[in-house]
């Protein structure tokens, strides 16, 4: 190929937390080679990122897998790189102890329509006035009492008992009790229109920059905490720990059958209209 040839651009979007940034550093910082593709990231919050992927405006995106339902069409999921909770997901969290049962009374700050928290919590139960909240001000709702609870992704599920509010629930351990399946959050799509070939050229690259992470986990932290919202070193590491694990290098038959039951929950309850087809990329 000639040195000078035009390389082929694919847009990547994602969110600009620790733990995506730590996924994506070898790819960020040209740590990798990517014969004749050039990557170009482009950070946005998760609820945008579900709106843009409507209109198919990146070539790759990390997406809700609430949002993927709706996009299923235009984008299939690649095998690696979700956000995947082993019996710890989402949490609602009150100021003053409140039960799951009281639910229905409350008014709950949630980050978006389209997050698969929300998604789990109105399986849970729908019968519940919400307000949206940007994902990083849920707490602040809650404390200033403009919400009666809120639902924590993120790194407020670490330290939201040292702002003094209270568990009422974590979806991620109700999901558990309830499948024996972890709690798939979000994962990586990539558009079907750039065909098969490029599809599977661009998600071997995208793969080989979380293994590339794993295998340099202190200079791929280093390079995340510049994404980590003001959280000392050692939260940010129990942060991306939580969600970069052995299920974000591949989905494996337990988050795969995870993601498909919970868009077949949400479709069967009448949260989702319709019934998704989940589609890999091999």
């Amino acid at each position: 190929m000639d040195a000078t040839a035009e390389k082929r651009i694919i847009s990547v979007a994602h969110s600009p937390d620790s733990d995506d940034a730590f996924m994506f550093y070898g790819l960020a910082t040209n740590k990798l080679e990517t014969n004749g593709l050039k990557f170009e990231h482009v950070l946005k919050d998760i609820q945008t990122l579900n709106e843009d992927a409507k209109n198919g405006v990146y070539d790759v995106t990390a997406i809700s897998f609430h949002a993927y339902a709706y996009v299923s069409d235009k984008y299939a999921l690649l095998p690696h790189g979700a956000s995947i909770g082993d019996k710890y997901g989402p949490i609602l969290v009150s100021k003053d102890p409140r039960k799951p049962e009281e639910i229905p009374q409350m008014k709950i700050a949630i980050p978006g329509e389209l997050t698969s928290a929300f998604l789990a919590l109105r399986i849970y139960n729908q019968d519940f006035e919400y307000i949206v909240v940007p994902f990083d001000e849920i707490i602040d709702t809650v404390l200033k009492g403009k919400a009666d609870a809120g639902l924590l992704i993120h790194e407020g599920q670490l330290f939201y008992k040292q702002m003094g509010l209270d568990k009422v629930l974590d979806l991620g351990e109700w999901w558990f009790d309830k499948t024996g399946l972890p709690l798939p959050m979000g994962g990586n799509v990539i558009r079907r229109d750039l065909g098969g070939d490029l599809m599977r050229q661009v998600s071997k690259h995208l793969h080989r920059s979380i293994v590339y992470s794993m295998e340099n986990r202190e200079d791929a932290l280093s390079y995340a905490m510049q994404f980590a919202r003001d959280m000392p070193p050692e939260l940010a590491d129990r942060f991306v720990a939580m969600w970069v694990n052995d299920l974000t290098l591949d989905y494996g038959d337990r988050g795969r059958e995870a993601v498909k039951l919970l868009l077949k929950e949400g479709f069967e309850k009448g949260i989702i209209k319709n019934n998704v087809e989940i589609e890999f990329v091999d």
